[in-house]
């Protein structure tokens, strides 16, 4: 099975709002948050973008992510 990869738009598309899941990049990897973001917000961070600076200047350390739902990988805009 190919991995499914994301790029910055298609994951800004990922927001969590009017029922779309909610979807945020840390570190590359693409993870599913719609449980914890609730209405596209966690924390005043929004979905659908790249939060890597974010999550590593938060609280939560990176055992966390192991209870998200991996679900691509960001891909670079190059």
């Amino acid at each position: 099975m190919e991995e499914v990869q994301l790029t910055p738009k298609e994951l800004a598309e990922k927001d969590g709002r009017e029922g779309r899941p909610a979807y945020v990049a840390i570190d590359g990897v693409v993870y599913d948050v719609s449980l914890v973001f609730k209405l596209g917000m966690h924390h005043g961070v929004k979905a659908g973008q790249d939060v890597t600076d974010k999550f590593v200047k938060s609280n939560h350390g990176r055992e966390i992510l192991q209870k998200m739902k991996v679900v691509a990988s960001l891909k670079s805009e190059k």
